[in-house]
């Protein structure tokens, strides 16, 4: 069994890793998915109520709030494959709560991406700040994730991806890793 979770600025790469995932038939527990579960719960809209709900929950229940919210899927995902990933980690808080979870099986990879380069990718997905969750700028949705904590989960990371070349050279190296594990990965990056 393990547990691999993904730790990320806005436009880094962690979708992309995700679907690499999900095209080797390996589960993904998106973590967005609580929230906008959470958003639908309350009767908001996920597209422009998403980073309010997610501070709500993390007011209102703690800054792990989201993580313990994920583990009955990630557990029950466990229950019918060897690995499952864990998209959109936001804090060190809720890092914490898959190590006490997972013990040695959870691992965390931190992608890293300049800003500029992000802003580029996702003006060419059309996530630009008019259709960025709440119309958010990227400048914004940074400074909201690092308020999280996402700097410190991602300085707690057992592996640094760094996604600045190709499309077709950072899906590689995330089937490398959701294949053949954090070592393999570790000698393609040296």
């Amino acid at each position: 069994m393990r547990v691999i979770g993904i730790v990320g600025l806005p436009g880094s790469g962690k979708s992309e890793a995700a679907r690499v995932a999900a095209n080797l038939d390996i589960p993904v527990v998106t973590m967005g998915d609580v929230i906008r579960e959470a958003c639908r719960e309350r009767g908001l809209d996920p597209a422009t109520d998403h980073g309010t709900v997610a501070k709500a929950l993390r007011e209102e229940n703690g800054p792990a709030a989201i993580a313990e919210r994920s583990l009955p899927v990630i557990e029950a995902d466990l229950g019918r494959s060897e690995t499952v990933v864990v998209d959109g980690i936001r804090s060190d808080a809720e890092v914490e709560t898959f190590e006490t979870a997972f013990e040695e099986d959870f691992r965390l990879v931190s992608i890293e991406v300049p800003f500029e380069t992000r802003s580029k990718r996702l003006d060419l997905r059309r996530r630009d700040a008019t259709e960025a969750e709440g119309g958010e700028s990227l400048e914004a949705r940074d400074r909201r994730e690092l308020e999280f904590g996402m700097g410190a989960a991602m300085e707690m990371a057992d592996l640094t991806i760094e996604n600045t070349d190709s499309l077709e050279s950072f899906q590689d190296r995330i089937r490398t890793l959701l294949e053949d594990g954090l070592t393999a990965v570790e000698r393609t990056n040296s």
